[in-house]
């Protein structure tokens, strides 16, 4: 699975060689990500619908920790 599928690292990259951040691929059926430093280990994969959820609860504001 993950020698055949397109790796897109996130735009969101931290550190000055954005290298803290996930990769994300297009499975078709699945969407899988993997971290970046470590592309040879555990990948997760998600439906596409609950994958969408999760990216939009990540960009919904959250309240502030009090």
């Amino acid at each position: 699975m993950t020698a055949a599928a397109q790796w897109k690292k996130s735009s969101f990259s931290g550190g000055g060689e954005g290298n803290d951040c996930v990769e994300v691929a297009d499975l078709r059926s699945r969407i899988a990500v993997r971290d970046s430093k470590a592309p040879t280990r555990a990948t997760l994969t998600f439906p596409p619908a609950a994958f969408t959820t999760f990216l939009e609860a990540l960009k919904s504001p959250h309240p502030s920790p009090r």
